[in-house]
């Protein structure tokens, strides 16, 4: 019999464990965005997997039913979302116009980055849709002609530094209203920082969810369009 963390039934209870000790010292934190629950567990778990040895396809099984629940946890993201249509209004030529403007800046500012670094063409091509939610990303980047497993990484960074750093340069630019805040932290980072921006309110984090979903949609238009061109 191996020690007690090889078991199955160990890592969801930890990870639980885990996330509930980030979210605490969150709240202790005064909600910094540099104490992100989110990431804070990422790297408490990446760091107990090395440190016990165990493989991620493991891990992965252990808590599966995690997977389950977060398609849940997004399709319950309606119910904040409903409630507030009346408050998702704005001009929507100048909304648009900022969406399409980060997207499309997302995608090239990674690709020509990459490419002028002298990066393999196919890593470049798995950085183009990075700003899109990661199930979408991943197949985006494989029909491009990116690498889906290097796509899926980088995407999952840039939702944690979005969420991170995004709160504090937006106010460091003294940007404070939510359909301003929200629609950035949607537009580039996708899910992770939506999910920091319904803890700044609940409308900020409606904005956020449009975008992240236009975006998606955008990125999945764009990409293809910039690939075809610069490569």
């Amino acid at each position: 019999m191996g020690p007690f963390w090889t078991d199955i039934l160990f890592w969801l209870p930890a990870t639980l464990g885990v996330f509930w000790l980030a979210s605490a010292f969150y709240k202790r934190s005064g909600q910094s965005p540099l104490a992100n629950p989110t990431f804070l567990s990422i790297a408490a778990i990446a760091a107990l997997l090395l440190l016990t040895g165990v493989p991620y396809e493991t891990y992965s099984d252990s808590v599966s039913i995690l997977n389950y629940l977060l398609g849940t946890a997004v399709v319950a993201l309606a119910i904040p979302l409903h409630r507030n249509l009346r408050r998702l209004r704005g001009d929507w030529r100048i909304l648009s116009a900022a969406l399409l403007l980060g997207s499309a800046t997302s995608i090239l500012a990674g690709t020509l980055i990459a490419d002028q670094l002298g990066a393999a063409t196919a890593i470049t091509l798995s950085i183009a849709p990075k700003s899109a939610t990661a199930a979408v990303s991943m197949e985006i980047g494989q029909l491009i002609g990116g690498l889906a497993p290097v796509t899926a990484c980088l995407t999952i960074m840039t939702g944690v530094t979005g969420a991170v750093l995004g709160p504090l340069v937006l106010t460091g630019l003294g940007i404070a209203q939510a359909e301003a805040r929200g629609l950035a932290l949607g537009t580039v980072s996708h899910g992770i920082a939506t999910a920091r921006a319904f803890s700044e309110s609940e409308l900020t984090g409606c904005w956020a969810l449009v975008a992240m979903c236009l975006n998606t949609i955008l990125t999945a238009i764009l990409a293809p369009l910039v690939a075809a061109l610069l490569f």
